[in-house]
């Protein structure tokens, strides 16, 4: 009979073993975008590379730094972060209460009285009940390994959200100087053209142009001024954007003309994976694949037992149909033992749902990773290619600026040359100029989305 009782428990250990009820969470290694995942995790991290940078040892211009001060303190989907993560370590601490028993008190009492009898007897009681599940088959240990990955999971949302505001007011702060750059040049260009314009008039007054070459700057001066309001309209939009950032009613903000900026690190060429490791979008999605391997242990627990012990005592006077004064102490205790019967199917369903939900969860870490590392392939190589031709182009406008000057004077000392030349040279200038700014943003826009990319912010 021992022995017959040795085998069962026997097979019910090496049953629920198999089922993996009480194993941790481990990355699966059989994928080898996980496996190169999980070898970047246990590699050494160096404090000093981009992801790990502090958003002030990157943005280093004070105004920005106080505009992304304003923005973390006021934005709502942040604050809304912060009360995820709130939300689920309550529910961490409800699962780890779990463990203990629950106390109940029900104090009672009533008399009765029938038609003109006398009121009887008081009667009372003053119950205490006990109530204590014993976790046999991991499933309030499920419970809580899942909930204590939820947090985790909710401070890898937070810290992308942080990210997310950081790099959007920067990009809005850098895009604001580049309109703001690029109006001043088209005023500066415009008050050129203007002063073009009457040139032309003295010189066909001078029998030195005709009417034409006069039409034809009138025409390009004011299609130059046609281009600012198109610019004013895109900085006033670009400041509404930076008012929603910063949570305030739209106003005017200064931006810096300093068109200086750079990472404080060398940029490596390749795509790090430890810098995919510590972005928290895809450690978020790692986190959630590790809550839907608890998800499916839950749900294979539910087909074993429930033991629960439970106590009942307390004080009362009340014993059967007795009424006893003073009252009598009681104490009761027993233990249940309850297993699903009829509820296997609902249970194979659920599984069947915690494992589909387990796979969803692998596809969507998987395709996490590798939408990462394009960001980070894409924002490298637009810095790369944009400071490339950042250089081209400013040697384009150092050659335009002489080709302007050389046509000019050319012109003055009524040589060949013609004011289709002129203006020719001038329209490729301000074009260079232009796209030469525009360049630059790309190159910033590339950098702060690199930053964002490695999961900086912090």
């Amino acid at each position: 009979m021992k022995i017959s009782k040795y085998i069962v428990v026997a097979g019910l250990a090496l049953t629920l073993s198999s089922c993996n009820i009480y194993k941790k969470y481990e990355l699966p290694t059989d994928n080898s975008y996980v496996k190169t995942y999980e070898e970047s995790l246990q590699a050494e991290k160096d404090s000093t590379s981009l992801p790990f940078l502090r958003w002030q040892e990157v943005f280093t211009d004070p105004v920005l730094q106080g505009y992304i001060s304003t923005a973390l303190e006021n934005n709502k989907d942040l604050d809304n972060a912060v009360k995820n993560i709130d939300m689920a370590r309550a529910q961490l601490k409800g699962a780890k209460l779990s463990y203990l028993p629950a106390v109940a008190l029900n104090p009672n009492g009533g008399a009765a009285k029938y038609g003109n009898m006398k009121m009887d007897t008081w009667t009372y009681t003053i119950p205490m009940s006990i109530s204590w599940e014993i976790d046999v088959f991991g499933k309030i240990l499920n419970r809580k390994r899942g909930a204590k990955v939820a947090v985790e999971q909710m401070e890898e949302y937070r810290q992308a959200v942080q990210s997310q505001i950081i790099c959007g007011v920067a990009n809005c702060y850098y895009s604001l100087m580049l309109l703001n750059q690029q109006l001043a040049l088209t005023e500066r260009t415009s008050e050129i053209w203007k002063d073009q314009v009457e040139s032309m008039k003295l010189m066909k007054e001078a029998g030195r142009v005709n009417e034409a070459a006069v039409v034809q700057s009138t025409a390009q001066y004011w299609s130059i001024m046609g281009s600012i309001p198109d610019l004013k309209n895109s900085i006033h939009e670009l400041q509404n954007t930076m008012s929603l950032l910063l949570h305030s009613y739209p106003q005017e903000w200064k931006v810096s003309d300093n068109l200086n900026f750079e990472l404080p690190v060398s940029i490596q060429a390749g795509v790090p994976m430890t810098y995919l490791a510590v972005r928290p979008d895809v450690r978020a999605a790692e986190r959630n694949l590790a809550a839907a391997y608890y998800s499916t242990n839950s749900a294979r627990a539910a087909f074993y037992p429930s033991l629960t012990i439970s106590s009942n005592g307390g004080f009362t006077n009340l014993l059967g149909s007795l009424v006893s004064n003073p009252g009598k102490w009681f104490v009761q205790l027993a233990g249940s033992l309850a297993a699903p019967l009829f509820s296997r199917g609902q249970n194979i369903a659920n599984l069947e749902v915690a494992k589909a939900k387990q796979a969803q969860a692998m596809n969507d870490f998987e395709t996490k990773v590798l939408s990462a590392s394009a960001e980070v392939s894409d924002a490298l190589a637009t810095y790369r290619f944009n400071s490339e031709k950042r250089e081209c182009l400013m040697q384009q406008i150092d050659n335009l600026e002489k080709s302007v000057e050389y046509t000019q004077e050319l012109l003055m000392l009524n040589t060949s040359t013609t004011y289709l030349e002129v203006l020719t040279a001038q329209s490729s200038l301000l074009s260079a100029q232009m796209s030469s700014l525009t360049c630059w943003h790309n190159k910033v826009s590339a950098l702060i989305s690199l930053y964002q990319a490695v999961g900086g912010g912090r």
